[in-house]
């Protein structure tokens, strides 16, 4: 009998952006774990534009990528990740850190990394707007005015607090826009504070899409706030925060697979917490795109594929 040789260890391409929220924490306990069963080419994390490139230059050189940051970095390796199919590890650093709490992935660095070695990849879906692949959310208007007010200083030493006092100022000066939606066969026009049209579930550091949303179900979620006043917000902040906005008379909310939001004039599209683009905007899913190691997807969603329209309900009951 022939002796086999020792196992072949897998080549990660590991990567940590310094300006994340957490970027500077001390990651050697993380380096340690990820050394038992992974040989760790470590590299400066390039400019965002530059990722993917960087990405797709190197994928002949390794089996998966791993990425220290936060949403904003996730969203740059996107294209790069979906080009050459390296499977994704992430090291939650960033301010909210949505995406890894869509997959369950825990927010602690170290138990992070713990879910690389434990759980192999599992394909999840992108959405796509214009061409630009994301994760979370794409949002025009409020959310998409608040991305460009928080600046980094804001989300690195203030955190999720950060956004809550940007947004509350920009709330108060914050006017309805014309929208018009095309899907599913139908076009209407609304008057709107925000659109947003979600891949996974969480988004905004504590927000949710919809609350039976996952990140492999094939679709994406659209909803509309339909406000008459800034102030209706306040009362629609928990069922923001459950996903379950959709119930209200002034949310329009529907799922489906592509979806046309058009402006009088251009207006930013703010994905993952970046513009990255200009209306008319042109959703739609790219299904089973990437891999990322992660936990399996345990919640399942009823009913998908159908619409869920709150135009029934009386105006301003929950």
């Amino acid at each position: 009998m022939t002796a086999q040789g020792p196992k072949s260890r897998r080549r990660a391409l590991f990567m940590v952006n310094p300006r994340a929220r957490g970027g500077l924490l001390p990651l050697e306990a993380v380096r340690a774990v990820l050394e038992t069963e992974f040989d760790l080419l470590e590299t400066p994390l390039p400019a965002p534009g530059e990722l993917s490139d960087l990405l797709r230059a190197r994928a002949d050189e390794v089996d998966l990528v791993i990425l220290g940051g936060g949403d904003g970095t996730l969203n740059a390796a996107a294209s790069g990740l979906y080009d050459t199919q390296l499977p994704l590890g992430v090291l939650p650093l960033g301010t909210a850190n949505d995406f890894a709490r869509t997959l369950a992935i825990p927010t602690d660095p170290l138990a992070a990394a713990r879910v690389i070695l434990a759980h192999p990849p599992r394909f999840i879906d992108l959405g796509d707007v214009n061409g630009h692949p994301f994760l979370n959310v794409a949002s025009i208007g409020f959310s998409a005015d608040l991305a460009r007010a928080l600046t980094r200083e804001a989300k690195r030493y203030f955190g999720v607090v950060g956004y809550g006092i940007v947004a509350a100022r920009l709330l108060i000066q914050s006017r309805l826009f014309t929208a018009y939606i095309e899907h599913d066969g139908t076009a209407e026009a609304v008057r709107t504070l925000q659109v947003s049209v979600g891949n996974g579930r969480h988004y905004g550091g504590g927000l949710t899409v919809e609350a039976s949303a996952t990140a492999d179900d094939g679709q994406l979620d659209f909803y509309s706030l339909e406000v008459d006043h800034w102030w209706r917000l306040l009362a629609l902040l928990p069922s923001l925060r459950a996903g379950t906005q959709g119930q209200w008379a002034d949310v329009r909310a529907f799922r489906t697979k592509k979806v046309v939001v058009r402006t009088s004039r251009p207006r930013p599209v703010n994905t993952d917490g970046e513009l990255v683009t200009y209306t008319p905007a042109h959703f739609s899913i790219r299904p089973a795109a990437i891999r990322v190691h992660a936990p399996p997807q345990t919640a399942t969603r009823s009913g998908s594929g159908e619409q869920n329209s709150s135009q029934p309900l009386a105006e301003g009951t929950p």
